[in-house]
């Protein structure tokens, strides 16, 4: 059995988010020069909402505190996901990789939610 998580970082789904920006980054840094205020920005803000929201509700200390920060990063999970979708359209790079990173993400973020639920702490 796995030893319980003592910060953040020991989240799984928390490395994975991180994983996940650190990709975006170099991204949307090939994205034309007239998207750095609209999508390369959007696209990163939210990006980087979604690990800040994992770790800030990881020391929450209620169970509907906590869950209300995992569901906001499953909020800005999504806007990731459409923004690759857009990306994908726009045809400003290959989107595959990424989308493959994100939906590993939301499955772990949704787990971890359910078992946050189903605790009794």
């Amino acid at each position: 059995m796995r030893q319980p998580a003592k910060t953040f970082q020991d989240l799984i789904v928390w490395q994975k988010a991180h994983q996940f920006i650190l990709l975006v980054y170099p991204f949307t840094a090939h994205f034309p020069k007239s998207e750095i205020y609209g999508l390369t920005s959007q696209f990163r803000r939210a990006g980087i909402s979604i690990a800040a929201n994992i770790a800030e509700g990881f020391k929450k200390k209620g169970l509907a505190d906590k869950v209300r920060f995992f569901n906001i990063a499953q909020g800005s999970l999504e806007e990731c996901r459409y923004y690759l979708i857009l990306s994908n359209d726009l045809e400003y790079g290959d989107t595959s990789g990424l989308t493959l990173q994100l939906e590993e993400v939301s499955k772990l973020l949704t787990s971890y939610a359910k078992s946050i639920l189903n605790s009794d702490s």
